[in-house]
């Protein structure tokens, strides 16, 4: 990776944190730091401490820090969860809502003086940019990592594959077509999004030298990220890697999404060679 790269990432990262006052220990000018007012406003009436952790990527410890220290200055209180006695509930008291309304006042009212300086064109350049941004960012923090055959993450989200085409083909779609873990010669591929499931691809030899591509899924929440092409992208390095040359796929002709990906991914169409009433259109690749 270049060097240039890494140094305007960092340049940015700079010039944005203090752009926005993140610096300061008087986050919008209110008594405490961006932490603790980001855990607040998190909150909400009441969330459980374990979402929360989770959410915001917090060390356990940290997290049982910053609670207590707003739990001292009165703003929130930590309760035991009603259904499991192991887990906690941070809620807000009245002084906490009344704290996370003037974050919210003091942050929309930042926000609105911020883009009063650009003109519409600008205003919305910017808004556009940072969903860029965003995308990308969530697409650099997914993980895309060869599993088991009968990982029970990974058959989440074949399960859920095959709910959607269930709903989404005229005919519906029959669970017992996919390819069981005793059939899977080849990989089975599972991409997390800060370690939840996000989508899953298997490849499976056909033959010395070729293989086909099946069940290649993101999660709705995570569409539009580019995941997709990307587990594509690492199914075929995967298979290459161990001695595939050519790569083939079928699909249904109701995924207008998937063919599209496909034929920009550098797959050919080519006649049905398979006997599934599901791959209605076939594509080959060669590697």
């Amino acid at each position: 990776m270049e060097s240039d790269l890494v140094e305007r990432v960092r340049d940015f990262n700079r010039f944005y944190t203090e752009r926005l006052g993140l610096l300061t220990d008087q986050y919008l000018d209110l008594d405490r730091p961006l932490g603790p007012a980001r855990l607040l406003w998190e909150i909400g009436d009441r969330t459980p401490v374990r979402e929360l952790r989770d959410r915001l990527g917090l060390d356990s410890g940290y997290l049982s820090r910053l609670l207590r220290a707003l739990e001292d200055q009165g703003l929130v209180r930590v309760v035991p969860h009603p259904a499991d006695g192991r887990a906690r509930i941070a809620e807000l008291t009245d002084a906490g809502r009344a704290e996370r309304g003037l974050l919210d006042q003091r942050s929309r009212a930042g926000v609105v003086a911020l883009l009063g300086r650009l003109g519409p064109a600008e205003q919305n350049e910017l808004v556009a940019a940072q969903q860029q941004v965003r995308r990308l960012l969530r697409l650099a923090t997914v993980t895309i990592t060869p599993v088991e055959a009968d990982d029970p993450r990974a058959w989440q989200c074949l399960r859920r594959y095959a709910t959607e085409l269930a709903e989404r083909f005229p005919e519906g779609y029959d669970e017992a077509t996919l390819t069981p873990p005793e059939e899977l010669d080849g990989a089975l591929l599972l991409a997390c999004e800060r370690d939840r499931p996000a989508g899953c691809g298997v490849w499976v030899r056909l033959a010395p030298g070729i293989a086909e591509i099946r069940h290649l899924w993101t999660d709705t929440a995570a569409r539009g990220l580019g995941l997709g092409r990307r587990l594509l992208d690492r199914l075929e390095t995967d298979a290459a890697a161990r001695g595939v040359r050519t790569l083939r796929l079928g699909t249904h002709s109701s995924l207008g999404e998937a063919i599209a990906l496909y034929l920009s991914s550098g797959y050919r169409e080519i006649d049905v060679y398979s006997a599934s009433p599901y791959n209605q259109l076939c594509f080959e690749k060669r590697l």
